[in-house]
């Protein structure tokens, strides 16, 4: 059995722990019993904790309408959507049961009956609407992703009508942001959040831990493990440590340097799963040469891809990015083009039809006969985009453009952003949250989108298409403007994709039922459980 070095101690002790408590436990042997819900075994009266070190965690308030709070408590299992995603991103009635698209701006949802929140309060028609109208809130920050909504209304005690003020073909995959978690009315959601997931709410300390038990009324059967504490844990390395000194069950965001020794230990599951996260690089075309495309697509034909990955990511934390949607999405075009390779002749013509040229022969690229330098800016929080902004550097530097990179704080970054006070930025999106493709492209390339207004993009013709997918109800023609606004921005260059990110977890080998989600929006469901 593998064991690194700095757990042979800890091994040691576990064992010694283990035979005490196994002593303890011959007594009692007759009195183990089974979990309602999970094929488990414990001793009676003893309760199971599942205990997890995740990398983020909710900022103060616990109100899942607040930014993105939602995802946190989702994650946790405490709130629920009228819609969800599986692990394959399949679309799924969750607290609906069904809807029916009564007219091109009318949606009837159907409300799923018997279920009651954690308070015992029961799910029904004004619950829902009391949730959704949050989210319209004049003063919720997030109200401009949902000004399609015009209104909500009763139509029975387990339905609603949702009338949007036109043709919006993405209405029911919105319903799955946890923005939109359906809360029971009247309680203080800031301090004590009450939902209808797995399980409920026990205490919060902010950057600490949260704490949940399991909800013995859940409507879908009763949660494998009586208990969970969600550590906030944001040092990688730390996260490693827990898991191994067996202080947590499971781990998110392992160092990607660890993996192969985990993977060859029989005490650890490793789960390595793409997701619907793209790393990318803004570009701010509001500068020279910025603006001129035949610059951009230089930039873009300079990066070789699989380099990063293989050692920014060393070989486990992605894949190389061909577009901004990943292969495992059905309106991705990644199956019809090629990923763009590094090109070295290719980047050095595009250089010169863009001016760029070494005058003084000293190796370095001028611009307007002047001395030019990029800086790519990135943050802190994600470990993989420093590495990755230094190979691109390094990249970069290779073909004589000369190039810095600065870290910043993600809120200096933001600023940075929206002050276009920048040259490229090297960023992390999850594409399709709610697995529908208008929500990263009408952000990102429409020219009224808050992204896009970062990067001074602007394209009638791809506003026309973005328009047009949202418009149109049928599916093949979507995506048929959906593939065009692709091809056109990778022909442009506004943004440029360099990886897709994999989620790396580790569990201990007792657990069971655990399942990855692309979208990264469920995490603690019912059938974890822990086995004896």
């Amino acid at each position: 059995m593998y064991l690194s070095k700095r757990n042979r101690i800890t091994f040691m002790v576990m064992l010694l722990v283990m035979a005490t408590v196994l002593g303890s436990l011959c007594i009692d042997q007759d009195s183990e019993e089974k979990t309602a819900s999970a094929n488990q075994t414990k001793p009676s009266g003893q309760e199971s904790t599942l205990r997890y070190a995740a990398t983020f965690g909710p900022e103060g308030t616990l109100d899942p309408a607040v930014k993105w709070t939602g995802w946190y408590l989702r994650e946790a299992g405490v709130y629920e959507t009228l819609f969800s995603y599986d692990e394959n991103m399949n679309l799924q009635p969750e607290l609906a049961t069904k809807y029916e698209q009564v007219s091109d701006t009318e949606w009837r949802i159907f409300i799923r009956e018997g279920v009651k929140f954690h308070d015992g309060t029961p799910l029904n028609a004004d619950a829902v609407i009391y949730s959704l109208n949050r989210v319209l809130d004049d003063n919720n920050t997030r109200k401009g992703e949902y000004d399609f909504i015009e209104s909500i209304s009763k139509y029975s005690d387990s339905a609603v009508t949702i009338k949007t003020n036109s043709t919006y073909a993405p209405t029911i995959a919105s319903l799955t942001d946890p923005v939109t978690s359906i809360v029971s009315p009247g309680t203080d959601l800031n301090i004590a959040p009450v939902g209808t997931g797995p399980f409920k709410f026990e205490s919060y300390t902010q950057d600490v831990s949260l704490s949940l038990k399991k909800n013995d009324n859940y409507w879908n059967g009763t949660a494998g493990v009586d208990r969970a504490i969600i550590y906030f844990v944001t040092d990688e390395m730390t996260r490693l440590f827990k898991l191994e000194s067996n202080e947590v069950d499971i781990a998110d965001g392992l160092p990607q340097s660890e993996i192969a020794g985990l993977h060859n230990n029989p005490e650890y599951k490793i789960y390595s799963t793409p997701t619907l996260r793209t790393y990318f690089l803004y570009v701010n075309m509001n500068k020279e040469p910025l603006n001129d495309v035949k610059f951009r697509q230089a930039l873009n034909y300079a990066i070789d891809r699989q380099q990063i990955v293989d050692t920014a990511l060393e070989g486990v934390g992605g894949t190389p990015a061909k577009s901004f949607f990943g292969s495992m999405m059905s309106w991705s075009i990644n199956d019809r083009i090629d990923m763009v390779s590094r090109d070295e002749q290719k980047v050095r013509s595009l250089l010169n039809e863009a001016g760029l040229e070494d005058i003084n022969g000293d190796g370095w690229l001028e611009y307007d006969r002047k001395p030019f330098e990029l800086n790519i800016k990135t943050y802190t929080g994600r470990p993989q985009l420093k590495p990755a902004a230094e190979v691109i550097e390094a990249q970069f530097e290779s073909v004589g453009i000369k190039t810095s990179v600065t870290i910043l704080d993600k809120g200096a970054l933001e600023t940075d952003l929206n002050n276009k006070d920048y040259d490229l930025s090297l960023y992390a999106w999850t594409v399709a949250p709610t697995g529908d493709p208008d929500y990263f492209v009408s952000k990102h390339f429409e020219s009224t989108g808050a992204e896009a207004q970062k990067l001074s993009y602007s394209n009638p013709e791809v506003d026309e298409w973005i328009e047009a997918g949202r418009l149109t109800m049928n599916q093949t023609e979507r995506k048929e403007y959906y593939d065009k606004v692709q091809e056109q921005v990778l022909d442009e260059c506004p943004e440029i994709f360099v990886f897709y990110q994999n989620s790396l977890v580790g569990t201990n080998k007792k657990v069971a039922g655990f399942k990855q989600y692309p979208n990264e929006i469920t995490f603690l469901t019912k059938d974890i459980s822990i086995e004896e």
